[in-house]
């Protein structure tokens, strides 16, 4: 099976995407994220500015180069970063005045897995979104065992998070994110520093999920089965819609960045 078939929704019908019928900005009954004339700056560099956008399919695709504000986006869904102006919401839920609330609805899967691992052992940190929100500890444990089972990792609940590879924690990152079942899940180059058989491991365990998917890429075929692809570009968006139509056109921009810093280099 060719990974952009395995990467393809297993339990979701995608629409079309189609700009023309895309929700309003801001607009509380929206689905997915939203982002609403937002402005951010950190320090004196602007990052966003009057930056609108809707997200509801259920997988999407955020490429650029590095700058061009793909892990800030994320970071403003998910609540970590606040926009200096404008609005960001996840199902109707302002990702500022509902914050306590956001965690319900969004999970994040950091690019280092060594970011987001806080416990010890691999049950502990499954365990622990559970237990945040309001699941007794038995039970918690109960759920992560096995949740750790149904992906193949059974008796894994009593091991120590740093004897794990790199895949194997990037896996139990995942799974701790999913423990909750929130409704969409965002990752930051989730594979960046992983092999191509566990990259292909991790890609069709996604592709399994009913969540919604946000996922920031400089890996093109990792993403090309995906409902849309958003290209941003210093904050702005410089291209959006399918896949086949945008992969293309940001491909021939990179290999012409590309030939243009040899250029530069050259004695």
């Amino acid at each position: 099976m060719k990974l952009l078939d395995m990467l393809r929704p297993k339990r979701r019908q995608a629409r079309p995407y189609d700009p023309a019928v895309e929700a309003r900005p801001g607009d509380a009954a929206t689905a997915g994220l939203a982002f609403d004339r937002v402005a951010l700056t950190r320090g004196a560099l602007p990052i966003f500015a009057d930056f609108s956008l809707v997200l509801t399919e259920p997988r999407i695709g955020l490429v650029g180069d590095n700058g061009s504000g793909k892990s800030t986006l994320l970071r403003l869904a998910n609540g970590l970063v606040a926009p200096d102006g404008g609005g960001v919401s996840v199902n109707g839920r302002d990702t500022v005045r509902d914050r306590k609330q956001l965690h319900d609805e969004i999970g994040f899967v950091f690019q280092n897995p060594d970011h987001q691992i806080i416990f010890p052992t691999v049950g502990e940190e499954i365990a622990f979104g559970l237990t945040e929100r309001g699941v007794a500890p038995g039970e918690a444990q109960r759920r992560a065992e096995a949740l750790l089972a149904a992906h193949g990792c059974a008796g894994w609940a009593g091991r120590a998070v740093h004897e794990l590879s790199e895949g194997q924690k990037q896996l139990v990152c995942i799974l701790a994110v999913i423990a909750p079942e929130p409704a969409i899940i965002l990752l930051d180059e989730p594979f960046a520093s992983l092999d191509l058989p566990m990259r292909l491991s991790l890609s069709a365990r996604l592709a399994a999920l009913p969540q919604q998917i946000v996922m920031a890429s400089h890996d093109l075929d990792l993403i090309a089965g995906f409902d849309r692809i958003v290209w941003l570009e210093r904050g702005r968006i410089a291209a959006d819609g399918p896949p086949a139509e945008i992969l293309p056109r940001y491909r021939a921009h990179a290999e012409a960045r590309g030939r243009a810093l040899l250029t530069e280099r050259a004695p």
